[in-house]
C-alpha cells in the first residue's frame, strides 16, 4: 500500500507545529516515514508528553512517608499500614465524551481501572467528575444522558462501586463537557508492579482483547481545540467492553501471582506506541516490534493503524522467558489473546517491522524524555474587582432557589444509575461528603472525595487551587478519615493563550501550597488542555481527587442527626458572598473574589474534628451555599427540621472556608465549646436539629415540600 506523501498539511493534521517537524528532522536526519510521524505526533502531543505543563508539574509537592510511588507511573501508590496499599488516580476522557457521550466515558473509566490494576491492585472504587453546558442547550440533555450510562454501563458490567464525584453545570462548558473518572485498588505494598522494562532480549507481549481501528490518533484529537469539524473525529472516539476487562483484570492479577511481569504498562493513549516506548525510556532500553503478530480483529490493518490504535481492554508486557508457558496459559484459561510481539534491545532504537519491511527506526529516548517542553508565555489573572453590594433575601426564598438549580439539587438521578453496592464493602454511598469503602478483611477504611470550583479559579486562580484542595481536604476530615494523598486532573483552555496560562501557573502554585501545608502530596494525575470550542475556553477546572484513611471504622463520623440535636459551625464565618452559589443562582452574577483560603486555620480546624469526633454525631463541610445548605442537606438526609437564629444573608449563604456543621447533643455541644476554646478554634452554635419544617429567623417552610424540589430539580432538568 502507497504511503501518503509528507506535505504541510499533513503535518498539521497530526497537531505538530513546522519547528516541531524541524526538530524531527535534525533528531532522525531525514524525512520521517509515515509511520514514524505518526509515532511522533502521538508521543509528541500535549496529552502524552506535557509539554506545555511538565515545567510547573515539577513544581508539586509529590514526596512523604506515607508514599511509595509518586507521579510517572500508571498510578500513585500510599500506604495504608498493615503491609497494604492504596493505588489510585485520575483522568480525562473530556474530548471523546463530548464526540461520542455514551462510549467516551465508558472508555474513560475502562482506562482508569486499568491504570490501576496494572499496578497489581484489586479495583476497590470508583467516582466521576463531571461539567456539562447550561441545561438548556441543546446539547446539554444528550451528553448528560450519555456520559452517565456510558459510565454506569462500564462500571457496574466491570463490577466496581462508584462512591462519589460531583456533577456542574455552566455556560462555559456548552462546547466541551468535562468527564474526569477516578479509579482506587487494593494491594500488598511489596507487591507493586512497574512500567520499566529491564534486561535484554526479553519478550514483548501483548495481551488482552484485539486491535481494530478505533480511537487511531485519539490522543492527537484529545490535544486540540473542536471546531465545525467535530462530527469527522467520531471515529478517533474508542469502543469499549467491559466484560473483556473484567477478564483482563483477572488474567493480570493471577499473572503477577506466576513471577513472570517483568514490567507491565496499560495500552491508553496512543495504544501500542505510548506502552511500548514508555517501558523501553524507563528501563533505558530499545524495543523492537514485529506487527504481523499483534493480534488483529480487522483485516489489512497497516503498521500505523496498529501502532496507533487506541482499541480498548488491552496490555503490554516484559516477560521472563522461562515462564512464557505459564504465562500464556492464564491468558488462554480466559480466552484473551496473549502474543509475543517483539522484544527488549540493547541500543536505543524504536525499531517497528511489520511484514519484514522496516515501517519505523527511530531513537527511543528521543520520543519521550526529550519530547518539546515549553516555557509558555504567561500573564496573571487580574485581581477581581471589589464585589458590589448583595441586597438581603428571604432565607427560604435564597434556599429553594439553590435546592431548584440542577447544580446544588439532590444528583440521586445520576448515582442511583450506578452501582454503589457492589463488593459488599461500600460504608457510605454517593450523597452527603465523602465517599467510604471497607478494607475488606480488616477493621480500616478509606475515604474518597473529589472537588473543585471552577468559579473561584476563574476569579483567581491561586486562591482557587488552594481551595479544590482544602475542600478535598475538608471532606475526608468531616468522616472522620486522616487525608492521606491527592491525584489531580487538570483541565484547562489553550495554553498557548498567555491569560489561559496564567491559569494553570497561578493553580498549580495554589494546590501546591495546599498539598504542602495539609500534608496531602500529590501522587498521580492528568493534564487535559485545549479544552475549547470556536475560541470558547471552558473555566479553569482543576479536579482534585483525595484519598484519606481511618484505620478503624469505629472511628467514622456518621450521619445520625436526631431530634434536639444542637447545630454549631466550626471556623470563622465573615459572610463572604464574591463568587458564591446565592449570586449566581439567585443574581446571576460571577462577580467578587473567591473567598480567602487560610491553610493554618484549615489544619487546625481540621484537626480538631478528627481530635474530638466521638462527640460528633453528623458533621458536613461548609461549601458551595454556605450554612444554609450544608444545614438542610443534613436535615434532608435525616428528616428532622432545622433551625437557624441567624438570618442574614451574609451569614447564611456566605461561603468562607475552613468551616464545618456538626451536630450533637446539648452535653456534647458543651463539650465541645471547653475544647475550641483550649484549642483556639472558633466555634458557635447556629441552632438546632427539630420539628418537621426549616425555619430561619421568621421565614419557614416545611421540610417536605423543599425536600421535595431537592430531590427532582436535577431530573427535570437533564433527564
Amino acid at each position: 500500500m502507497q504511503e501518503p506523501a509528507i506535505t504541510p498539511d499533513l503535518i498539521a493534521a497530526h497537531g505538530l507545529k513546522p519547528d516541531e517537524y524541524d526538530m524531527i528532522l535534525e533528531i532522525i536526519g531525514r524525512e520521517p516515514t509515515f509511520t514514524e510521524l505518526g509515532i511522533f505526533s502521538a508521543m509528541w502531543n500535549e496529552h502524552c508528553s506535557y509539554k506545555s505543563s511538565k515545567k510547573w508539574l515539577r513544581t508539586l509537592p509529590t514526596s512523604g512517608p506515607q508514599v511509595i510511588c509518586g507521579p510517572g507511573e500508571n498510578a500513585g501508590v500510599v500506604d495504608i499500614g498493615d503491609g497494604q496499599a492504596v493505588v489510585f488516580k485520575m483522568e480525562s476522557h473530556n474530548h471523546p465524551s463530548y464526540i461520542e457521550p455514551y462510549q467516551g466515558a465508558a472508555t474513560g473509566v475502562g482506562g482508569i481501572l486499568r491504570d490501576v490494576f496494572t499496578m497489581g491492585a484489586r479495583p476497590i472504587a470508583s467516582m466521576n467528575a463531571l461539567s456539562f453546558g447550561e441545561p438548556g442547550h441543546h446539547k446539554t440533555r444528550q451528553l448528560v444522558n450519555g456520559v452517565v450510562e456510558g459510565i454506569g454501563g462500564y462500571g457496574n458490567c466491570f463490577g466496581v462501586p462508584c462512591v462519589g464525584g460531583e456533577v456542574r453545570f455552566h455556560p462555559a462548558y456548552n462546547g466541551n463537557c468535562l468527564v474526569n473518572a477516578f479509579a482506587a485498588g487494593l494491594a500488598d505494598s511489596d507487591k507493586i508492579f512497574y512500567s520499566a522494562a529491564s534486561g535484554v532480549g526479553m519478550p514483548v507481549v501483548y495481551l488482552g482483547a484485539k486491535t481494530g481501528r478505533d480511537g487511531v490518533g485519539g490522543a492527537t484529537m484529545a490535544s486540540a481545540e473542536f471546531d465545525d469539524t467535530i462530527e469527522e473525529k467520531r471515529p478517533t472516539v474508542q469502543v469499549g467492553d467491559p466484560f473483556t476487562e473484567k477478564r483482563l483484570m483477572e488474567a493480570t492479577l493471577e499473572l503477577m501471582q506466576t513471577g513472570a511481569v517483568i514490567s507491565i504498562q496499560d495500552m491508553g493513549a496512543a495504544g501500542l506506541t505510548c506502552s511500548a516506548v514508555e517501558m523501553g525510556d524507563k528501563g533505558g532500553l530499545g524495543v523492537r516490534l514485529d506487527l504481523e503478530n499483534v493480534p488483529q480483529r480487522e483485516e489489512d490493518m497497516t503498521a500505523y493503524e496498529m501502532m496507533l490504535s487506541e482499541s480498548q481492554e488491552r496490555m503490554l508486557m516484559v516477560l521472563k522467558p522461562e515462564l512464557e508457558a505459564e504465562a500464556r496459559a492464564v491468558f488462554e484459561k480466559w480466552d484473551l489473546d496473549f502474543a509475543i510481539v517483539g522484544e527488549t534491545i540493547a541500543e536505543d532504537r524504536f525499531l517497528i517491522v511489520h511484514n519484514g519491511e522496516v515501517k519505523a527506526d527511530l531513537v527511543l529516548s528521543k520520543l519521550s524524555s526529550t519530547a518539546p517542553e515549553y516555557d509558555r508565555p504567561w500573564v496573571a489573572t487580574p485581581e477581581a474587582e471589589e464585589l458590589a453590594e448583595v441586597p438581603q433575601i428571604d432565607p427560604i426564598d435564597g434556599l429553594r432557589a439553590l435546592l431548584a438549580s440542577p447544580n446544588y439539587a439532590g444528583k440521586q438521578w445520576v448515582y442511583e444509575q450506578y452501582d454503589t453496592m457492589v463488593m459488599a464493602d461500600t460504608a457510605r454511598t454517593p450523597g452527603l461528603g465523602a465517599g467510604m469503602v471497607r478494607v475488606h478483611g480488616t477493621d480500616k477504611a478509606l475515604a474518597f472525595t473529589s472537588d473543585v470550583t471552577p468559579r473561584y479559579v476563574r476569579a483567581n486562580p491561586v486562591e482557587g487551587g488552594k481551595q479544590a484542595v482544602a475542600e478535598a481536604y475538608r471532606n475526608l476530615t468531616a468522616v472522620g478519615a486522616k487525608p492521606l494523598a491527592t491525584t489531580d486532573n487538570l483541565n484547562f483552555g489553550n495554553p498557548e493563550k498567555p491569560e489561559i496560562m496564567g491559569q494553570f501557573v497561578g493553580a498549580i502554585q495554589g494546590i501546591g501550597e495546599a498539598v504542602a501545608a495539609l500534608d496531602m502530596p500529590i501522587v498521580s494525575g492528568n493534564v487535559s488542555l485545549y479544552n475549547e470550542t470556536d475560541g470558547q475556553a471552558i473555566l479553569p477546572t482543576p479536579t482534585i481527587g483525595a484519598v484519606g484513611l481511618l484505620t478503624h471504622t469505629d472511628e467514622i463520623i456518621g450521619n445520625e442527626v436526631r431530634e434536639g440535636h444542637v447545630a454549631l459551625v466550626i471556623g470563622e464565618t465573615n459572610g463572604h458572598l464574591g463568587q458564591s452559589a446565592l449570586l449566581a443562582e439567585v443574581f446571576n452574577r460571577e462577580d467578587g473574589d473567591a473567598p480567602h483560603v487560610d491553610l493554618d486555620a484549615e489544619k487546625r480546624n481540621g484537626d480538631f474534628i478528627l481530635a474530638n469526633r466521638e462527640m460528633i454525631k453528623a458533621c458536613t463541610d461548609l461549601g458551595d451555599g454556605g450554612l444554609a445548605l450544608a444545614a438542610f442537606e443534613l436535615a434532608e438526609s435525616a428528616g428532622v427540621g432545622v433551625h437557624l437564629d441567624e438570618a442574614s444573608t451574609e451569614f447564611l449563604f456566605g461561603e468562607d472556608q475552613a468551616r464545618y456543621l456538626v451536630a450533637c447533643n446539648f452535653d456534647q455541644a458543651e463539650a465541645l465549646m471547653i475544647a475550641a476554646g483550649q484549642a483556639g478554634v472558633p466555634l458557635v452554635s447556629v441552632g438546632r436539629f427539630t420539628g418537621d419544617s426549616v425555619r430561619v429567623g421568621s421565614s419557614e417552610a416545611s421540610l417536605e415540600d423543599l425536600a421535595a424540589t431537592f430531590r427532582t430539580s436535577f431530573a427535570e432538568a437533564v433527564a
